[in-house]
């Protein structure tokens, strides 16, 4: 049989066989070239966040420089912070239908997606930096957080600590009874609305972009930020005093667009995650130094740091202890989340 058919190759005779053959080698050379392409091909990642000059835009950077280098310059990251690609709203749009591959974001404002994305603002949950890196980096909060949003087009890699809350505000904020009355811009969140109708202050979420024009023409009367944004955005000229009240911890997540990530080839899939989640905990230190930097500057620019006194400081912390159960205990989903991340932070000093 097999003289036979080299008699008939060796005479230009067609094999039975000859067609499938040859389909299967054309098959097997267009696939080849299709995995040599997507290896070749470059993956633009644009990286979207409100801020600049702050630890959203340094983690930016890192994780941009990271993926760059790892990826052999596959994966071609481009950084716009200040909200140059549009409102954090705009910008949470534009990762999940695709045309934005990244955003970096403190995760109250994606609370119109999945409202257990706000947990992390519970106020009297974190009340220092280093206890808020440890929640950041526990395994059951990161399972949590980073699976939300996963069926709205959102695939979560990364979540850490950016800074305390401090407020910044037009006339003075040294007691508690100061913030009767006042309009204080939140977050976009119902933990720190009620956290605010507690102190007796009148909650107004808005997003970043906003906030330094309505500081200046009086609609509000101080903002709820971390001080590298008062600095790097000069607050000072419109409100120069900062109660640094801690409440609440203000913490970040790096959300990637499903839609560009499942388009990813497996090798560049684990890269995005990988490198997210090293950067999430490199950038401890420098969150660190950043806030303490931001503080100096405040105060060369003319600004003033204020802190409660520490008796009103306790008061302030009893108050707020149980707003985290008041928000969450209507909703089962919203509870079992802030079960989670409650449990996680009583761990650890």
């Amino acid at each position: 049989m097999r003289y036979a058919a080299k008699m008939a190759f060796a005479r230009g005779m067609p094999l039975k066989f000859s067609a499938a053959v040859v389909g299967s080698f054309v098959l097997g050379l267009a696939m080849a070239a299709s995995a040599r392409a997507a290896d070749d091909k470059i993956f633009v990642m644009k990286i979207a966040l409100a801020t600049i000059d702050d630890g959203l835009h340094q983690y930016a950077k890192n994780y941009a420089a990271a993926l760059a280098r790892e990826s052999g310059g596959r994966i071609k990251p481009e950084i716009y912070p200040s909200s140059q690609l549009g409102s954090i709203a705009r910008q949470t749009e534009g990762v999940q239908f695709g045309a934005i591959q990244c955003q970096i974001v403190a995760p109250e404002f994606l609370a119109g997606i999945d409202e257990r994305f706000e947990v992390l603002a519970a106020p009297s949950l974190v009340t220092s930096m280093a206890q808020g890196q440890r929640l950041a980096a526990d395994p059951n909060v990161i399972k949590l957080m980073l699976g939300l949003g996963a069926d709205k087009g959102l695939h979560g890699v990364g979540l850490f600590m950016n800074s305390q809350s401090a407020i910044a505000a037009r006339s003075p904020i040294r007691h508690l009874a100061d913030l009767k009355g006042k309009t204080i811009r939140i977050f976009a969140s119902r933990f720190e609305s009620v956290a605010m109708e507690r102190l007796g202050a009148i909650p107004k979420p808005m997003t970043l972009g906003g906030v330094l024009p309505a500081l200046q023409d009086n609609a509000l009367d101080g903002a709820i930020s971390s001080i590298a944004v008062f600095s790097t955005m000069r607050y000072e000229k419109a409100a120069r005093y900062v109660t640094e009240t801690g409440q609440p911890a203000i913490f970040i997540i790096v959300e990637v667009s499903r839609k560009w990530f499942d388009a990813l080839p497996a090798d560049l899939q684990r890269m995005v995650e990988n490198s997210a989640a090293a950067n999430s905990v490199a950038i401890n230190p420098q969150t660190v130094e950043i806030n303490e930097s931001a503080r100096k500057a405040w105060i060369n620019a003319g600004g003033e740091l204020i802190s409660l006194p520490a008796d009103e400081q306790a008061a302030m912390l009893r108050t707020l202890a149980g707003v985290g159960e008041e928000v969450s205990k209507a909703k089962p989903q919203l509870r079992s989340a802030y079960q989670v991340v409650y449990a996680a932070a009583q761990n650890g000093p």
